[in-house]
């Protein structure tokens, strides 16, 4: 059975696994300010974190949420998917290892 680069279709682990681990990535560079101020907070309390970080907790939870529950930001993420799955699937060369530099010199 030959796979359509271009297919639309999503298995089951793609919708439910690969998209959502886009979702978060992104999301953790677009609510970067509030991870770091997390991060920030969970250096300086120590053991404390747990009481005396539920601001910045709660404000990266909100953040992150906002995106999650984003049908926009899904598809944004599923197409961005879709893209690297078919270029794969012309190539074979996952994305990682395409990004790579080439040694300059064998």
């Amino acid at each position: 059975m030959a796979l359509d680069p271009a297919g639309q279709h999503l298995r089951h682990v793609e919708k439910d696994v690969l998209i959502p681990k886009i979702m978060r990535e992104k999301a953790r560079e677009r609510c970067s300010e509030q991870v770091q101020d997390f991060t920030k907070c969970c250096k300086d309390s120590g053991f404390l974190m747990v009481v005396k970080c539920r601001k910045e907790n709660s404000a990266l939870k909100e953040c992150l949420t906002a995106y999650y529950n984003n049908p926009d930001f899904y598809e944004e993420c599923k197409m961005e998917y879709l893209k690297e799955r078919e270029e794969f699937r012309k190539t074979g060369i996952p994305t990682k290892k395409r990004l790579q530099k080439l040694p300059t010199s064998m």
